[in-house]
């Protein structure tokens, strides 16, 4: 009869498990097996990720003291060579900065920044007309250089603005396509008719409204004509 005891317990306690895994409990049981699994298989087993730390920590500091010398020579190393690579990259002398998402300015001296502000780009504005000749109102993206330097420069006006202001287009040379006191004290040449330059309409300063040249305020421009030189690299993106 003592024999007989725990078999009958054993049988019981087996029924009693069965019944629990058929029920809720037995549910949040496998859904744990089965995470649990999807983890080791993650983190141990996974070829690109095993024997990499699931959770990052502090080397202890035996640890640290441990990094022998030539590791220590070979970040100094590659440090170095990082340097020398941003350094290539980064123009020296004077050069220029233009943002014409924000319509922003920054003005750069031996790698240090020495002026910024908000400036005004193209505006993306189509112009056209009966002919097939239309125009496109946008500021030049890529790498530039100041062509040439103008104090108190006169606006040779193109054929655009004759047309905005619905007028006939005059020959070259003449005397209507002149126009003084409108480009502010002092303009930068970047080729192909664009310029950096004044305006008299400083309230839209910061908003794209020009024609395809940079528009600066007065104070901003006098520094940049007199930082850039002839050559000076001007970047616009």
């Amino acid at each position: 009869m003592k024999t007989d005891m725990p078999t009958k317990f054993h049988l019981k306690a087996i029924q009693k498990i069965r019944s629990l895994l058929k029920g809720w409990l037995g549910f949040t049981l496998i859904q744990l097996c089965a995470v649990t699994a999807f983890i080791f298989l993650l983190f141990a087993g996974v070829p690109w990720i095993k024997n990499q730390a699931a959770i990052y920590r502090f080397l202890p500091e035996q640890e640290v003291n441990n990094v022998s010398p030539t590791d220590v020579k070979m970040l100094q190393i590659e440090t170095i060579q990082l340097q020398r690579k941003i350094d290539r990259l980064t123009p020296g002398g004077v050069y220029l900065v233009i943002n014409t998402t924000d319509n922003t300015f920054f003005l750069y001296k031996n790698r240090q920044l020495i002026r910024e502000g908000i400036c005004s780009t193209g505006s993306y504005i189509k112009l056209e007309t009966e002919t097939d000749k239309n125009w496109l109102f946008e500021t030049p993206k890529g790498v530039f250089s100041i062509k040439g330097k103008t104090v108190n420069p006169v606006w040779r006006k193109p054929d655009w603005a004759f047309i905005e202001e619905g007028l006939p287009i005059p020959r070259a040379g003449d005397p209507s396509r002149y126009e003084h006191g409108v480009l502010g004290d002092y303009a930068l040449s970047l080729g192909d008719g664009y310029l950096i330059h004044g305006t008299l309409y400083k309230r839209f300063l910061g908003l794209p409204v020009t024609h395809g040249c940079v528009r600066m305020g007065d104070e901003d421009l006098e520094a940049v004509f007199k930082t850039l030189p002839v050559g000076a690299k001007v970047f616009i993106y």
